[in-house]
């Protein structure tokens, strides 16, 4: 089958979109339970309780929005606009949610935060699930797809450096961090905005995407959650991004009570994400050779060796010798940040081969809210491990308490990846068997234009 490859514009253009929706998650990750309980003193358990009612209130949201994408009929296609739309209220909730609304009383305070983020995970919802919907509209081609991820990829790891780079240094410019918070939510609101419409002007749907939509929400997701490939590659996702979050929860405390300098997690990231960032266009090259499976086995094994590493030999090769396995791990997150991403197109290809219904905006759904799922899972683990070991803070850790961290870096992580791998290892949609869906599409859709 001959190779359909996309302009550079098209490429660029889509992955751009993909800034917003790292810099709100790295945002989100690193800064804002911190600013309810630090700057807004709302108490760390209903600060956890407002961010765990928006992400609740995703598994409305999620569904709905990518079942109203699939039926959305305008001159500018399906998915389109949707970005422009829902650009400026994402930027403004990403906004309104570091604004301090000096609220008196613990009750208004929580419910603001709780209102304040189920509306900014909306906004985003709004945004995203259309967004990521529109990957296997824009090229049906197996390698293309992973191509478009790498670029859409780049754009990723690059937010996720301006997000956990330039907060900081944002904050800490204005004589008060109520301030500083509000700066850095409008300078982070704007390129949200821009980002999300550049997709919007500078991509084109294929006419092939206005096919029949499904009619019955709840059919969609059923029919979605029958799909094996789709469900294989869901799988290993949710673990794998359950067990990434975990790394990243602990790096913190790893360095803060192993090394005793928790400002060391910065090098350490940069050197992780740039690593990464470097690696993309070695992961696409891989799975070109390769295929996407045993691509991203690959790289997850890299990740899980290099975990084992650090519980086995972490405290006793120095911070260089982390710094070292830093740049392997950094190595083989780069098919995490590719692969995945290429996968699902190919199991709504084979969806539509089965049925002739093209559900994009359910699948992209599904996958989303997965990924909150899974964030909030790693949260709950960390938080729960930390306690049974004996975890006191801002004091040092004993033994156990140290042996608890290194667990959650080592062995725990990496069985996480490798039961990731079990599920890749059946995946079954190869090059060749993407190649005769392709046919079968094609002789589906021959017959409908007679």
């Amino acid at each position: 089958m001959e190779r359909n490859r996309l302009s550079l514009g098209t490429r660029l253009g889509y992955g751009a979109g993909e800034f917003s929706s790292s810099i709100f998650w790295i945002t989100v990750a690193f800064w804002l339970m911190n600013y309810l309980t630090d700057e807004l003193r709302l108490p760390a358990g209903l600060a956890g309780l407002a961010l765990m009612i928006g992400k609740v209130w995703d598994a409305v949201t999620d569904p709905a929005v990518g079942y109203l994408s699939d039926r959305t009929r305008s001159r500018w296609g399906r998915r389109r606009p949707w970005f422009l739309y829902g650009a400026l209220p994402f930027g403004l909730a990403f906004c309104i949610m570091f604004v301090n609304p000096h609220l008196e009383g613990t009750v208004a305070l929580f419910l603001w935060a709780a209102g304040a983020f189920m509306l900014l995970c909306t906004a985003y919802t709004c945004a995203n699930v259309p967004y990521n919907a529109l990957l296997p509209e824009l090229t049906q081609d197996y390698d293309e797809r992973t191509t478009l991820t790498g670029y859409k990829s780049l754009f990723a790891v690059l937010a996720t450096l301006v997000g956990a780079g330039a907060a900081m240094p944002i904050i800490g410019a204005f004589p008060s961090r109520t301030a500083g918070f509000a700066a850095m939510g409008a300078i982070f609101g704007l390129l949200i905005v821009l980002s999300v419409l550049v997709p919007f002007f500078s991509l084109r749907e294929p006419v092939r995407a206005q096919r029949e939509a499904p009619r019955d929400f709840i059919r969609s997701n059923r029919a979605a959650l029958k799909n094996r490939p789709f469900l294989l590659i869901l799988a290993a996702w949710t673990v794998n991004t359950i067990g990434m979050t975990v790394v990243t929860a602990t790096l913190v405390y790893y360095f803060k009570y192993q090394f005793n300098d928790a400002a060391l997690i910065t090098p350490a990231s940069i050197i992780l994400l740039v690593t990464s960032m470097a690696c993309i266009p070695l992961a696409v090259k891989v799975s070109g050779r390769l295929g996407k499976r045993a691509a991203y086995i690959a790289g997850m094994s890299i990740v899980s060796v290099s975990c084992l590493a650090v519980f086995l030999a972490g405290h006793l090769v120095g911070i260089y010798g982390i710094f070292g396995l830093m740049f392997l791990t950094g190595i083989g997150l780069s098919t995490h940040y590719v692969i995945p991403w290429a996968i699902v197109p190919d199991t709504i290809e084979y969806d539509y081969a089965e049925s002739g219904v093209r559900r994009e905006g359910t699948y992209y759904a599904l996958w989303t809210f997965m990924i909150k799922v899974g964030g909030a899972m790693a949260g709950l683990f960390v938080g729960v491990v930390l306690s049974l070991f004996g975890y006191v803070p801002d004091v040092p850790q004993t033994a156990t308490s140290l042996l608890g961290i290194r667990l959650l870096l080592g062995p725990i992580t990496a069985t996480l990846f490798i039961i990731g791998c079990i599920f890749l290892y059946f995946y079954p949609i190869t090059r060749e068997r993407y190649g005769e869906i392709q046919k079968r599409i094609a002789a589906m859709e021959a017959v409908e234009r007679k």
